[in-house]
């Protein structure tokens, strides 16, 4: 079953209110290593020292987990029984660069725990000097939610350090296990059950960060039947989007890429359009157009809001089709091997535009795939149980998705350049996963 059938349960999103993350000011001045290196493909071999102080250990375990996490780092363990062996000779109190180039260190992280948060400064081995230094605010209260987060945006920009990309560890995952909504941080720490008093399902995050979509099934506390809330996550307010409808469901919310509208699914007894209206509310506006009894649902959007891809079954069966972010010039995006037993869904539009992930039967199963968006042969990422229901991280390079590798349905990360996958979730059923922007405090 697709995303849009078995979508069956909860809704209204609490409060935490994570905003854009913005850089800090630092330049990204690269790490040396000898021959040509590949950022897609190569791993960056670093060394986190130990940490001082109140939470170090925590800091250092959280941090090398991160960059254990972004797949582009290999962390090198070092004795710190003789933290003394880790420093030069001298008054200067320097690092001992030829220790670290014997165990073949490319970089090292130094993190100096300070009144206002972290002091880290990133080491050349190579060179044998400092190429980045940075000070990165944490709450007082240590080992909290947030406490974490701003851990992990210290990661991130050790990752853009390194590698001139920022990583994706302050970023959260929304999705669905029984009856709530939850959220988890994308370490798979600190996941929350979101208090709700409505039956929801499909969140999805706004572009901005700070605004959740949902949609709900059947009756509610709210009154009447479907409806579509959005969630504004600085102020912890929700309001309704699409008012309760009593001749069908609405399905598969999303926002536009300016965060001024939705784009959904109304699914009745001759099929479903999707439509547009305003997050504050209004008139909708008719997206697509086809004949009875013709399922139009799951639109992604492309980073620059002018396509749409969805799922449409005008052809025989639902395939992935693609059309201007007005409804013209609809075309098959998975015209590769038409056949009437085919079944491609759940697709999900990659932050740079290139690449659309989404879930094809394969041998009776669901696995999850990835074509260019301007079309041709797609990639088959997954093979190991059944595997549905892909969501991009902020880097383009990850994958969220649901799968029963492990006998009951988990949440799994998949890096799609190495293809190594790690389990997210603990408890069985979770589903229908979001993946947010990076994220950043208030």
């Amino acid at each position: 079953m697709t995303r849009t059938l078995r979508a069956v349960c909860t809704a209204l999103l609490a409060a935490f209110a994570p905003l854009c993350l913005h850089a800090q000011d630092t330049t990204f001045r690269g790490i040396t290593i000898s021959g040509t290196y590949d950022p897609l493909h190569d791993k960056v071999n670093v060394v986190v020292l130990p940490v001082v102080g109140a939470f170090g250990d925590s800091i250092r375990a959280i941090i090398q987990r991160d960059l254990d996490f972004s797949d582009q780092v290999t962390l090198i363990p070092v004795d710190s029984t003789d933290p003394n062996s880790l420093r030069g000779a001298g008054a200067g109190g320097g690092l001992n660069y030829a220790l670290f180039q014997r165990i073949s260190a490319a970089a090292v992280v130094e993190i100096t725990p300070v009144a206002t948060g972290l002091h880290i400064a990133l080491h050349d081995v190579a060179h044998s000097s400092v190429v980045n230094v940075g000070e990165f605010p944490l709450p007082s209260t240590g080992l909290n939610r947030d406490w974490r987060m701003g851990v992990h945006r210290a990661s991130d920009e050790i990752v853009r350090w390194i590698t001139g990309q920022r990583g994706i560890a302050a970023t959260r995952i929304a999705y669905i296990r029984g009856p709530s909504i939850r959220v988890i941080d994308s370490d798979g720490a600190d996941e929350i059950t979101v208090p709700t008093d409505e039956n929801g399902s499909s969140p999805a995050w706004n572009r901005a960060g700070n605004m959740l979509v949902y949609t709900t099934f059947g009756v509610s506390a709210s009154g009447g039947a479907s409806h579509i809330v959005a969630f504004d996550l600085a102020t912890a307010r929700p309001h309704l989007v699409v008012p309760p409808g009593r001749n069908g469901q609405f399905v598969g919310p999303i926002f536009s890429v300016d965060g001024s509208s939705v784009i959904y699914s109304r699914e009745g007894e001759n099929g479903s359009e999707m439509f547009s209206v305003p997050v504050s509310g209004g008139a909708p506006r008719q997206l697509s157009t086809s004949p009875r009894s013709t399922i139009n649902v799951q639109p992604t959007i492309s980073p620059d809001g002018r396509r749409i891809v969805f799922v449409s079954n005008r052809l025989g069966p639902p395939e992935l089709y693609i059309m201007d972010a007005d409804g013209t010039n609809v075309e098959m995006l998975t015209a590769y091997d038409f056949n009437e037993k085919n079944w491609r869904s759940d697709p999900d539009w990659s932050p740079d535009g290139r690449r659309i992930a989404f879930q094809e039967m394969v041998g009776g199963r669901f696995q999850i795939r990835t074509i260019f968006a301007a079309g041709g042969t797609p990639k088959q990422l997954t093979s190991d149980g059944e595997n549905e229901q892909p969501s991009w991280a902020p880097d383009g390079r990850h994958l969220v998705f649901t799968s029963s590798r492990t006998g009951v349905r988990q949440l799994w990360v998949l890096d799609t350049e190495s293809n190594r996958v790690r389990q997210l979730t603990k408890g069985a059923g979770s589903r229908i996963a979001a993946w947010s922007p990076r994220l950043a405090g208030q």
